[in-house]
């Protein structure tokens, strides 16, 4: 019979997160999800629990070896299974970005996230981390062919003008700008010859 999910005494406000978090241990076997988790893995709780993430999510590599989730390759280099090894030794993991490669059926998604890791405390002394997958919108907007000036660098916007870069940027996404000057710009501008000999 298969162990069934513990009632979780923060589940309302847990639940209330709108963005997909988990409470996994070190080896990222998922503890506790969110509905934003839920919906994301398609699965409930009572179906995830004790499962790996990878397993759960539809990662690639979770079938590269016989042993699953944690055991291949490319798992050594697995953000989200990093992030969580760093977190319960103390080291909180903010906003590392990393595409996942997800596997539906027959289909392979690429969803980009933001892994957020951070140790949570036991009272069994387990070790455990709070782990969050922020999806990242926008991408799939920016994803186009754009006629772009190979002069002057201007945009031939949706609304058929020639748009600065910035201008067009910051109306299609949430980009803000800093000025500043490249070392060839810095060098051309002050008239001293660049130092890397450009």
């Amino acid at each position: 019979m298969k162990e069934q999910a513990p009632d979780f005494a923060g589940r309302a406000v847990f639940d209330a997160l709108p963005i997909p978090a988990f409470l996994v241990n070190r080896d990222v076997q998922i503890l506790e999800l969110n509905r934003a988790a839920e919906q994301l893995c398609g699965q409930t709780r009572d179906m995830v629990y004790h499962r790996r993430g990878g397993e759960v999510l539809g990662c690639l590599h979770s079938a590269d070896s016989a042993a699953g989730c944690g055991a291949s390759e490319a798992c050594k280099g697995c953000v989200i299974r990093n992030s969580v090894r760093q977190s319960v030794e103390g080291k909180s993991v903010a906003h590392r970005q990393v595409t996942l490669q997800l596997s539906h059926g027959l289909s392979i998604q690429e969803v980009e996230v933001l892994v957020t890791a951070s140790m949570l405390s036991a009272g069994d002394g387990e070790p455990r981390a709070l782990l969050l997958l922020e999806q990242i919108p926008g991408l799939d907007e920016m994803s186009e062919v754009v006629p772009i000036c190979m002069h002057c660098k201007k945009i031939w916007d949706e609304e058929h003008y020639w748009s600065d870069v910035e201008d067009f940027l910051r109306r299609r996404s949430k980009v803000c700008f800093a000025h500043g000057l490249c070392p060839h710009c810095a060098a051309e501008f002050t008239q001293e010859p660049c130092a890397d000999g450009g």
